[in-house]
């Protein structure tokens, strides 16, 4: 039986912290868990801490990926925060690039990027409502 990962919400921002190896039936049951609490909690952004990961394989790498992808298709965006350098050399070596994941060093700054890039879409400091952009 595998291990669930938790899915915290702060403010509206979805925590998802990956403390152990995910097997394929974990990586399903994440997937389907952060997408119901995103419908449900309306959350703008997702963080996912992988602080804890030494290693990473493709399997990783196409998971993160696609979690993004799911996160991007119920309006949120995604930060994986905590990479470390051997993560990031095996990523590239992959030839995995993550495309539409952001990343940050810690999950301060992983949060703060998510507050600029709602405040943009918002029209809050820094940006301009979409909407507005186009009355313009």
């Amino acid at each position: 039986m595998s291990e669930q990962v938790p899915v915290l919400q702060i403010g509206q921002v979805l925590l998802v912290s990956i403390q152990t190896d995910l097997d394929d039936q974990a990586v399903m049951a994440l997937q389907d868990d952060l997408s119901a609490r995103l419908v449900e909690t309306g959350a703008h952004g997702v963080v996912i801490d992988i602080t804890a990961v030494e290693i990473v394989d493709s399997f990783v790498g196409r998971m993160l990926a696609t979690i993004a992808s799911i996160s991007r298709l119920l309006d949120a965006r995604t930060v994986v925060v905590g990479m470390r350098p051997a993560v990031a050399i095996t990523l590239v070596e992959l030839g995995l690039s993550l495309g539409g994941v952001k990343t940050a060093l810690t999950l301060d700054k992983g949060l703060r990027v998510l507050e600029q890039a709602h405040a943009r879409t918002q029209g809050g400091p820094g940006g301009v409502a979409p909407d507005a952009a186009a009355d313009a």
